[in-house]
């Protein structure tokens, strides 16, 4: 077993292909992080070029001082699998998570140390292409968009206020990575690791830093396919990867709300009302659990048995925050499990 903070920081860098960034990346590593009391961990993740060759020739140079540590995985499984591998096998109090391909600069990187080192309260840092005033460079207007978009829908998910959950360079206490399970394997890992410290009550600080972005010829490796898979994770995240009574409480609030949807509207208009609806049930679902659910559905039943027409509409919906005000009450009642 690995003894916890036998080295103040651990560097993990999840490589694949990467044989023409590796030695000024290692240069970079000397200059700002060549202490006795760090370990930098290459993660090979079944690279085909030169990257394993080169990384293990940078192990047998007498300039560095810090632990240098090298995972090499029998095939590329993704990122993801590469960065858990590296968690698995670190021992600093801080871990920071850093890109092989130099499009962050590791002086931000010791930036973002030197800020969680002087903060006790901060357990968690991401840096951030979209804030400051510092030197930027994108080639891919598309990548940036939905980059932007996916961060906006998981702030709406997770109650956030995040301008870029997929920048690579993060800093995390120890505290953290005790406390998240990553599950995905290739470029999903920003969003469930962002996801996994939400759920476990951490804040997330952001931090403004460079970038420099490659070309698809310079090694740039996510496509649109992954920004397509980014919208499954999202969903996934935050819809099925719940305890059960979460589970259940989704599928029980989103089925009645989208009943109660149906009684609104006629065609087209009915059909909206019921997509509207079933969203609703899904937030429901995520803060109530059956009992205080149920209280709501109860709530806009009693509200339908009032009026007609518009009359009938404002009721429910009258009824429906009635509902949502006793189920809060009730939630506050911690000893009593309303499964």
């Amino acid at each position: 077993m690995l003894q916890k903070n036998k080295y103040e920081l651990s560097i993990v860098i999840p490589v694949f292909n990467e044989e023409r960034y590796l030695d000024k990346l290692f240069s970079e590593l000397i200059k700002y992080f060549n202490e006795k009391n760090v370990e930098v961990i290459f993660v090979n993740d079944g690279s085909t070029d030169k990257s394993k060759n080169i990384i293990e020739s940078l192990k047998t140079n007498q300039e560095y001082k810090f632990n240098f540590n090298i995972i090499n995985l029998i095939k590329n499984f993704g990122k993801g699998k590469a960065v858990r591998e590296g968690f698995l096998n670190s021992s600093g109090k801080y871990v920071i998570l850093q890109d092989a391909d130099l499009e962050l600069d590791l002086k931000d990187s010791k930036e973002l140390l030197d800020i969680i080192k002087n903060n006790d309260a901060i357990k968690c840092i991401f840096g951030s292409r979209y804030l400051s005033g510092k030197l930027k460079k994108h080639n891919y207007f598309f990548n940036e968009l939905f980059g932007k978009i996916n961060s906006f829908i998981f702030n709406i998910l997770f109650g956030q206020s995040l301008s870029d959950i997929h920048c690579g360079l993060k800093v995390l206490h120890r505290d953290v990575i005790d406390n998240i399970k990553l599950s995905i394997n290739d470029f999903g890992l920003e969003i469930d690791l962002a996801a996994q410290i939400v759920r476990n009550n951490f804040f997330i600080y952001e931090f403004g830093v460079s970038y420099y972005s490659r070309t698809s010829k310079e090694g740039k490796k996510i496509t649109w396919v992954d920004g397509v898979k980014s919208y499954y994770y999202l969903f996934k995240v935050r819809f099925i990867d719940n305890p059960i009574s979460i589970k259940i409480s989704l599928i029980y609030s989103s089925m009645y709300m989208t009943f109660v949807g149906s009684y609104f509207g006629m065609g087209s208009g009915k059909t909206l009302f019921m997509i509207v609806f079933f969203i609703i049930g899904l937030a429901i679902g995520l803060k109530n659990k059956l009992l205080q659910s149920s209280l709501i559905f109860l709530s806009i039943y009693i509200g339908s048995l009032f009026g007609n027409g518009q009359g009938k509409v404002l009721s429910v919906i009258l009824f429906f925050f009635i509902g949502l005000y006793l189920a809060k009450k009730i939630s506050r009642y911690k000893k009593i499990n309303f499964f």
